[in-house]
């Protein structure tokens, strides 16, 4: 999963909603914009729309750790 590779502002969406998300102030306009932009980059790779967003999780989560 780790080797799909990211546009940065996929990443930057992802890291916006994971701050939010922490803050407790998640907006549903950055939760959708974060699954549309998912979406978009699952078609454009032909990568599943559910491994796209577990590795693009691990990759923003995780980014630093030891697992990820």
């Amino acid at each position: 999963m780790s080797d799909i590779e990211f546009p940065d502002t996929l990443i930057a969406l992802e890291r916006t909603a994971w701050e939010e998300h922490r803050a407790g102030r998640l907006t549903v306009a950055t939760a959708n914009a974060v699954q549309d932009a998912i979406t978009a980059h699952a078609e454009a790779t032909g990568v599943s729309r559910y491994t796209v967003e577990m590795a693009l999780k691990k990759a923003v989560r995780h980014a630093g750790t030891a697992e990820g």
